[in-house]
């Protein structure tokens, strides 16, 4: 085993004192190893524990979102995507400085609703609008505390996540696929008619709460009085 004389950028620490990103380098592999597949799920959630630990030392106020946030509720293991945290946008620079202060680069986009990093080199955005509505105190306050992987932190409720999900579907983005699995396993731990609610009269969204119900997994929509 070999060690590097300066380590790189990369081998910061990444503000814990205990976990780095790259200690040393290890010997050739054998030949054939950089075919194995990489398991991205558990760098995903690798990503997520070291910045939710991040976050946590300092008191912020966040949830997890995301798929991320599904699983930490049960709702399958297979992570292909990107790691999101919510906090409100008041935060969003003390926030900033925090994960600065972790080792950590983070980047301002376009996009006015979310900041973005990376760690292991996984793709974690932090968001302050979830499907164009503010993440609020209240929502926060409904957040679950779990534990990720034995990292404690505080979770989505069910009914936020799956509004968060259903509201964002759009004419450009409109993967059915990918939120019906979480649905499936998280629909007797959700208010669908807060969902409902949130989702107001979006054509996308409905479509999808009516898919849940043509394929009994939610009860259908109760008519007004």
């Amino acid at each position: 085993m070999t060690q590097h004389t300066d380590e790189p950028a990369s081998a910061r620490r990444a503000g814990t004192g205990e976990l780095r990103l790259t200690t040393e380098v290890s010997d050739p592999p054998p030949p054939g190893a950089h075919d194995l597949p990489r398991d991205r799920t558990q760098a995903i959630l690798e990503a997520t524990k070291q910045v939710g630990t991040l976050l946590k030392g300092k008191g912020h106020r966040f949830a997890l979102a995301g798929s991320v946030a599904a699983y930490a509720h049960g709702a399958g293991t297979n992570l292909q995507h990107d790691a999101d945290f919510c906090i409100r946008a008041e935060d969003a620079e003390s926030v900033a400085a925090t994960l600065r202060e972790g080792g950590l680069e983070v980047r301002t986009p376009p996009e006015d609703w979310l900041l973005k990093t990376e760690c292991f080199g996984q793709s974690v955005d932090i968001i302050f609008r979830l499907a164009h509505r503010p993440v609020t105190t209240e929502m926060l306050d409904r957040a679950e505390e779990m534990s990720v992987e034995s990292v404690r932190m505080p979770v989505l409720s069910t009914t936020d996540l799956l509004a968060s999900l259903v509201s964002a579907f759009t004419e450009h983005y409109c993967d059915f696929g990918a939120v019906l699995p979480i649905a499936r396993a998280l629909r007797e731990k959700v208010d669908w008619d807060h969902v409902r609610r949130e989702c107001g009269d979006e054509p996308m969204a409905d479509a999808f709460l009516f898919l849940l119900e043509r394929l009994n997994v939610i009860a259908p929509r109760k008519e007004q009085p």
